[in-house]
């Protein structure tokens, strides 16, 4: 219980410490280290970055979010206005390096990313930009990559790739691979090191899906992470 209470003080510190979030209607609720977030902010962007904060919070075992996006009457914008806005900075980025291959819906805010990508990391970038843009009330990242990839290869790359990171205990984990997915087996010590394992996979060439069995030492509930992060 005490550790409940320090754990939800510290997160609402840090979303009060974090300049880009007004943090003045964001609930925050602990028991047995599982986090539930609720109330409202004025923006997607601000939404996400309140659970980023939540989620590399030591002690944190699990996440419920449940923020509204309430957007102020001068935030609100029209449909196609947002889908015009959408391919414009799709086509600017950098990261990007055939936007003719996304397609782009728009519903109420609410933006739909369908078509293919070469990396991960341009899945990841495409989402990155829209999430800023004015009007978005939430993302649906339905992005494919293209698979191409070398069994041995992806799985020595990922293996060295958890040996360099200080987070991850690499003995601990066993990547399976079967054709352009990845499976990940075994235990870390926090919800941040899963983070970091399952980025490690998607930081592969080729991947498509990675699955994530890894367990959180000692934790009693398993988390499910947010579909195809990080």
């Amino acid at each position: 219980m005490d550790n409940d209470v320090r754990l939800r003080q510290d997160i609402l510190d840090e979303l009060e410490y974090e300049p880009s979030i007004d943090a003045a209607n964001i609930g925050v609720a602990v028991e047995d280290g599982i986090v539930t977030l609720t109330g409202h902010v004025r923006s997607y962007a601000e939404k996400h970055a309140a659970e980023r904060i939540a989620e590399r919070m030591k002690g944190v075992r699990a996440i419920a979010e449940e923020i509204d996006v309430r957007l102020p009457e001068h935030k609100k914008t029209a449909d196609d206005e947002i889908a015009r806005r959408v391919l414009k900075i799709l086509a600017w980025g950098a990261a990007i390096s055939d936007p003719e291959d996304i397609h782009v819906k728009v519903e109420k805010g609410f933006v739909t990313l369908e078509g293919t990508v070469d990396w991960h990391f341009q899945r990841s970038a495409a989402e990155n930009s829209v999430r800023v843009l004015t009007g978005v009330t939430g993302i649906d990242n339905q992005l494919r990559i293209r698979p191409r990839m070398n069994v041995l290869d992806v799985r020595h790359g990922i293996g060295e790739a958890l040996k360099r990171n200080a987070e991850t205990e690499a003995e601990n984990i066993d990547v399976e691979v079967s054709g352009s997915h990845i499976i990940l087996h075994g235990k870390v010590q926090s919800l941040r090191a899963r983070v970091m394992a399952e980025r490690a996979a998607w930081s592969a060439p080729g991947v498509t899906a990675v699955e994530d069995h890894l367990r959180i030492e000692d934790a009693r509930v398993a988390w499910v992470p947010e579909r195809e992060r990080p």
